[in-house]
C-alpha cells in the first residue's frame, strides 16, 4: 500500500460508489417509523412507486421478514399471487391470520401490509424485499406499539390498575386468599407479601391471554392473624401496584379434639374431684 495514491477526481469517486452500491445488489430505502396503538391496527408501508420506478408487481415476488434475538420472523410471502395465507408454508406462528396486503394496488408497485390488533410483541423492525429485481431493494420499518391498558370496566387508564383482593373461603383456624389481576399488558409478575414485605409461598398462579392483555388470579391460604399485600409488578415498564387485606384467624383454646383427648380430660377431671373427696374424708376423720 506504500505506492497507492489517490488521484481519482471527487466526481470520480461519486460514480465509483454508485458503481459499487449496484454490484452490491441491495439499495436499502430510508427508515421509516410507524407509531400505533396497542389494539389497533398497522399498515407498514413499502412502494416502488415512490422511488420512481413505474412497475406492475402483480407478478413479481416480495417478502417480509421481521427482525428477531436469533433468526429473523417470516411476516409476508407475495410470489405471483402465492402468499402463506393460501398454500405458502413458513409463516411465523405470531402473524398467522393477522397480515394482509392490497391486492389492487400490487399493480402501482405498492407492496404494504397492514397488521391488525397488534400487540407488543409485534414492536420492532422490519424488511420489505425484493430479492429478484435488478438491482434487488430491501427497504426498512420500524414498528412501535404504545402500551394501552385497561381497567376492570374496560376503560382505558395509564397503567394497570391495583389489584381485586378478596377472601375466597375461611374457617376458624385458616382463610383462602384470593388477588386477581385483569388485562394486564406486559405480562406482570404477581405474588403474596406479609405484613413485613416477605415474599409468600403460594399455589401456583393461573394465567390466561386475552386481547392481549392477560387475566391472572393468585391464591393463598393463611394460618395466622395479619395484613398480607398482593403486590403487581410489570418490569418492562417499571410499574409496581398493590392491594392490602386484614385477616383475622381464631386461636383455639383446646387443640386437641379427638376422642382419645376427651377421655383424658374426663379421666383428669374425675381423678381430681376423687382427691379432692379423699382428701375432705382424710381431714375429717383425724378431727
Amino acid at each position: 500500500m506504500s505506492g497507492f495514491k489517490l488521484s481519482s477526481t471527487p466526481l470520480e469517486l461519486l460514480c465509483w460508489c454508485c458503481c459499487l452500491l449496484t454490484l452490491s445488489g441491495i439499495i436499502h430505502g430510508t427508515g421509516v417509523k410507524v407509531l400505533v396503538k396497542e389494539g389497533s391496527d398497522a399498515i407498514l408501508p413499502c412502494s416502488l412507486d415512490k422511488q420512481n420506478i413505474k412497475q406492475n408487481i402483480t407478478a413479481a415476488f416480495f417478502d417480509w421478514t421481521k427482525a428477531a434475538a436469533k433468526d429473523q420472523k417470516e411476516v409476508f410471502f407475495y410470489n405471483a399471487g402465492v402468499r402463506y395465507d393460501n398454500g405458502k408454508a413458513g409463516q411465523s406462528e405470531q402473524f398467522k391470520g393477522r397480515v394482509s396486503h392490497f391486492q389492487d394496488q400490487l399493480k402501482h408497485g405498492n407492496a404494504s401490509v397492514i397488521i391488525t390488533n397488534t400487540k407488543k410483541t409485534d414492536g420492532g423492525n422490519y424488511t420489505c424485499a425484493f430479492p429478484l429485481l435488478q438491482p434487488p431493494r430491501t427497504f426498512s420499518i420500524q414498528l412501535v406499539v404504545e402500551l394501552l391498558f385497561k381497567d376492570r370496566s374496560g376503560g382505558s387508564s395509564v397503567a394497570t390498575p391495583k389489584p381485586f383482593v378478596t377472601t375466597l373461603d375461611a374457617a376458624e383456624d385458616w382463610a383462602l386468599l384470593e388477588c386477581e389481576v385483569r388485562g394486564a399488558s406486559p405480562k406482570p409478575d404477581v405474588e403474596w407479601q406479609d405484613g413485613d414485605g416477605n415474599t409468600l409461598p403460594a399455589e401456583e398462579a393461573q394465567a390466561s391471554e386475552r386481547g392481549g392483555g392477560y387475566d391472572i388470579a393468585l391464591n393463598i391460604t393463611v394460618t395466622k392473624t395479619g395484613r398480607y399485600r398482593c403486590v403487581v409488578e410489570q418490569e418492562d415498564i417499571k410499574h409496581r401496584v398493590s392491594s392490602d387485606v386484614f385477616v383475622h384467624i381464631s386461636e383455639k383454646v383446646c387443640e386437641d379434639s379427638s376422642p382419645i383427648g376427651w377421655l383424658a380430660l374426663g379421666v383428669f377431671i374425675v381423678l381430681a374431684v376423687q382427691a379432692v373427696l379423699d382428701f375432705k374424708s382424710f381431714t375429717w376423720c383425724n378431727i
